[in-house]
């Protein structure tokens, strides 16, 4: 739920990962990526409704657990005169939390090995019960012993953990899978501490991530691939009105932008470009008209990498 003003609500349905899931489906054309999302729900009409939006922007949800008497999670936001965002959460009793629990689990967990790429948050990690944190885990290991590409997006929220070092040890196990991480400096930062963003693509290069896109807001983003690293200035925004879903937007536009062949710079570029548009409007997804046109020849200065 978003607040107008003190007596005022709208509800809306999102999600840091479906946000990304639902961008990038905006992005691919047709049948060249298909995105599918992946979770729990109940079978009351909020669930319902969540699916049909999510099927009406062209995101798969075949592989959506329901869980009978259970609910979705609920978040509110507040946004102050900058545009930033408070969030406040009930998620204790989420049928998402439950997602891998159980037989029931069983089918959903092989399906994950049947992908691509698996795009998951720091969030996603957070909510679950560490029964289901475990299984997931060891899926994405046999995941991508037979091939799929692991992206982590970090979005630590230290409000969902026991303590920082908890979900540190859990960051450390997923970052040694991962072949893509988009990462905000502002929560790695607060997270693991590091001192300067050297110091952050050091520890990437450890954890074994071949390629690495730095997040800094309004600041340039900042790149370690194979082929070196580079900075890629953000665009300039007039007036930014809610920076909800400016992070998941980067996400999803590099990724879409990678997966139709694009470099990690045009990527970033890409990043930027539908970022700077989502902050410019309330919520986290703009319309479909306010959609920034995005392809491959986009920003045909862009150096190759």
């Amino acid at each position: 739920m978003r607040a107008h003003n003190a007596s005022a609500f709208s509800q809306t349905f999102g999600g840091d990962t479906l946000n990304a899931a639902v961008y990038l489906s905006r992005l691919n054309p047709v049948g060249q990526v298909s995105a599918d999302y992946v979770t729990a729900l109940g079978d009351d009409s909020f669930s319902e409704a969540m699916r049909q939006l999510w099927r009406d922007e062209g995101v798969g949800d075949q592989h959506v657990r329901e869980i009978k008497g259970a609910l979705p999670g609920l978040y509110f936001i507040q946004t102050d005169a900058q545009g930033e965002r408070r969030f406040l959460y009930w998620r204790g009793e989420a049928a998402a939390r439950q997602m891998f629990d159980g037989d029931a689990a069983d089918d959903l967990l092989r399906a994950l090995a049947g992908y691509d790429y698996l795009y998951l948050s720091g969030i996603s990690l957070a909510i679950l019960t560490a029964t289901g944190r475990d299984r997931l885990l060891h899926t994405l290991r046999h995941a991508r012993e037979s091939g799929t590409r692991i992206v982590f997006d970090n979005n630590y929220r230290p409000h969902l953990w026991p303590d920082a070092q908890a979900a540190r040890d859990v960051y450390g196990d997923v970052l040694h899978l991962t072949d893509l991480a988009l990462i905000t400096w502002e929560d790695d930062a607060a997270l693991f501490g590091y001192a300067d963003t050297d110091a952050l693509f050091q520890a990437y290069a450890e954890f074994g991530v071949a390629e690495v896109a730095l997040k800094r807001g309004e600041a340039s983003c900042l790149i370690q691939c194979d082929t070196g690293r580079f900075e890629v200035p953000a665009e300039q925004v007039g007036q930014i009105v809610d920076t909800t879903a400016a992070g998941d937007s980067f996400s999803a536009a590099y990724l879409a932008c990678r997966l139709q062949g694009g470099n990690p710079q045009l990527a970033a570029r890409w990043g930027h470009r539908l970022a700077s548009q989502v902050v410019q409007h309330r919520g986290a997804l703009i319309p479909r008209d306010a959609m920034p046109v995005l392809d491959l020849s986009s920003f045909s200065s862009a150096v190759e990498a």
